[in-house]
């Protein structure tokens, strides 16, 4: 017999290879792609981040162009108070003079070493065995001096004049992932102390990147009632910022909108503390922290001839437990324009259709479905919400629908019950008597 243990072993084999088999699409888009990875001090000296170098290392294996910028804050602080250097901070900027500057680029040093040593490991034991990773690093960034700012000299703290891209690309093209220090160079030979989110933008703007992905303390972007965004665009970011937050959290903001405005298609928020969610986050549909782009990720549209496939897909399982009447493709394809999706990654999700009667001046509401996977979030309000819009431009003055099985969630949208008699006359001569659906009527 087989035991109880060998059973959950099988079972998470099987949960292991549909996890493989769902992720290659993924892997597939992200070959070849030029990444952004940009991450402060504090992801450096977490536990997790030896696990962050394995999926590095994993992304590099499956073709990704990586460039990974680190910031150095907290262990510039740390040797700052080592060595008795009083920190100066004016108008949420660090003053970088001659002491401090040897702080900066101990720190930076340190650390840029630490994790190249780290990319270099290889043992047999290791997940980064047989890797054999390149790391190039060099003066990729040339920078220039804050100046002097209402009567302040900020002295070494600068900002990035320029990104040598070409040289970046050549690094990457080479093979090798590219790793980039908060700090930069003059023409005139002198070393800048520069901010993590500038450098990562400005490299991510130059390479035209496919993506820069963050990590954060955070699981991702919070609302201000400190909720979770999983995704939203580059405007809803914006109105993220507040004066009142802490410095940091306003130059990642910053930093994530003069991309999305700039040509980097997608920006990632993902959490340092947790581990795989960076994996999570690029090969998985749900992601495990905030995706930021121009648009949303889940779309809502009229549904075109090439839907068909994904609309009967989703309406299968509901047609077989007769909750919805069999549609055949060639009717669906006939009737295509009546439906609205909800797209996520080209994946149809949920799907509605609406059929006017216009002379009663009623829509009737039909083939209400929702993936399993995604019955929570409210997409089904989103659904009727579009469904009205599409009614009212139809010159509609209220929608009805027939259930079976979910009259509950139709009164939570508003919808009343009434009887037979209220539905279009054209309806009425169609009612199957057999199913016994109720009728539920909502006015717009």
């Amino acid at each position: 017999m087989i035991k109880e243990n060998e059973i959950a072993i099988m079972d998470n084999n099987k949960n292991n290879v549909k996890w493989f088999r769902s992720a290659a699409p993924y892997i597939n888009a992200h070959r070849g792609k030029t990444v952004v990875l940009m991450f402060g001090g504090e992801a450096v000296s977490h536990e997790n981040f030896a696990n962050i170098i394995h999926d590095i290392s994993l992304l590099r294996s499956l073709g990704v162009k990586l460039v990974i910028v680190h910031g150095a804050r907290p262990q510039i602080e740390e040797r700052m108070v080592q060595r008795n250097i009083t920190q100066v901070i004016e108008n949420n900027l660090r003053v970088t003079d001659a002491d401090t500057l040897v702080a900066v680029k101990d720190a930076t040093g340190s650390l840029r070493l630490h994790i190249e040593a780290l990319l270099s490991t290889g043992l047999v034991n290791s997940p980064m065995h047989g890797s054999q990773i390149r790391v190039g690093t060099g003066n990729f960034v040339i920078a220039k001096p804050m100046g002097v700012r209402d009567g302040i000299d900020y002295k070494y703290t600068g900002s990035v004049r320029r990104i040598d891209s070409d040289g970046i690309n050549m690094q990457l093209d080479y093979g090798s992932i590219v790793l980039l220090s908060p700090i930069g160079y003059s023409p005139t030979g002198e070393v800048f102390n520069l901010a993590l989110e500038d450098v990562a933008a400005q490299t991510a703007i130059a390479l035209k990147a496919d993506k820069l992905i963050t990590l954060t303390e955070d699981d991702g972007l919070l609302a201000k009632s400190g909720d979770l965004i999983r995704s939203c665009s580059v405007h809803t970011v914006k109105t993220l910022l507040d004066d009142n937050d802490c410095h940091v959290r306003q130059l990642l903001l910053r930093a994530i909108i003069q991309c999305g405005e700039n040509g980097v298609e997608r920006c990632h928020c993902v959490s340092y503390q947790s581990d795989s969610a960076l994996l999570q986050e690029l090969f998985t549909r749900d992601g495990a922290g905030t995706l930021i782009a121009k648009d949303y990720k889940e779309q809502i549209a009229i549904a075109t001839i090439d839907d068909v496939g994904g609309i009967l897909e989703l309406l299968a399982p509901l047609e077989a437990e007769g909750v919805l009447v069999k549609r055949s493709r060639e009717l669906l394809e006939v009737e295509i324009d009546k439906f609205t999706v909800i797209k996520k990654e080209d994946v149809i999700i949920a799907c509605a259709a609406l059929y006017p009667y216009s002379d009663a001046k009623m829509g009737e509401v039909a083939c209400v479905a929702i993936h399993p996977d995604y019955r929570k979030g409210d997409r089904g309000g989103r659904l009727m919400a579009a469904l009205e819009t599409e009614a009212k431009k139809q010159q509609l003055a209220s929608i009805f629908v027939l259930t079976t099985v979910s009259g509950h969630w139709f009164l939570e949208q508003g919808f009343i019950e009434q009887p037979l008699n209220k539905l279009p006359e054209g309806k009425k001569k169609l009612y199957n008597f057999q199913r016994k659906s109720k009728v539920f009527i909502k006015s717009i």
